[in-house]
C-alpha cells in the first residue's frame, strides 16, 4: 500500500511520499496491554507498532518511549528539526509539563498529539491541556488507533 499528500494543496496528481516519522511516548505507556485494560485495551505497544510498520511501509518510523520528562524533551530537541512528523503521547505530562510544552514550540518538526482514551470523559484534572497547545492537532478516545489517526492525518495534510 502507498500514501500520499497533495502536493502545495493543489488537485494535481498525488505525489507519493517517504516520510520520517518518530513516535514519542511518556510514563506508564509501556505498561499498555497490562494497566487498566477496560481505559487502555490489551494490545502492547510494540505488537501494534510492529502492525503499524507493515500496513505504512513507505513511511520510515522510529519509537521512543520514557518514564521521564527530561529524556523526552531531550528527544524532542534531538529530532525536532530533522524528521518529518512527531506523534507524542505524552501520557500524564500533558495535564502538568510546562517544559515538554515549551519543547514542542521550540521546535520546526509538526507535533500531533494523541491519547489512546478519550480524556474529556475522565476526571476534571484530565481535561487541563497544556502541551496540546503547541501542537498541530490532537487525537483522543480512539484506543490505539489514534495513532494511525495521526499517521493519516499527516499523509493527507497539506503544507500552506
Amino acid at each position: 500500500m502507498r500514501f500520499w499528500a497533495l502536493s502545495g494543496c493543489s488537485e494535481e496528481e498525488p505525489e507519493f511520499i517517504n516520510m520520517k516519522i518518530i513516535i514519542i511516548n511518556g510514563p506508564n505507556l509501556n505498561l499498555l496491554g497490562k494497566r487498566e485494560p477496560e481505559v487502555y485495551g490489551k494490545e502492547n505497544f510494540d505488537s501494534y507498532f510492529g502492525d503499524l510498520i507493515t500496513k505504512y511501509n513507505t513511511i520510515d518510523f522510529d519509537y521512543f518511549q520514557s518514564n521521564i520528562e527530561g529524556e523526552i524533551i531531550n528527544k524532542l530537541h534531538e529530532v525536532g528539526f530533522s524528521y518529518d512528523a512527531i506523534i507524542i503521547n505524552p501520557g500524564g505530562y500533558t495535564h502538568t509539563s510546562v517544559s515538554i510544552a515549551d519543547a514542542i514550540a521550540a521546535i520546526k518538526t509538526p507535533v500531533i498529539e494523541v491519547h489512546i482514551s478519550n480524556i474529556f470523559n475522565r476526571e476534571k484534572f484530565r481535561q487541563e491541556l497544556i502541551t496540546t497547545r503547541y501542537c498541530k492537532g490532537a487525537i483522543f478516545g480512539f484506543g490505539l488507533d489514534s495513532y494511525e489517526l495521526a499517521v493519516k492525518s499527516l499523509l493527507l495534510s497539506c503544507e500552506k
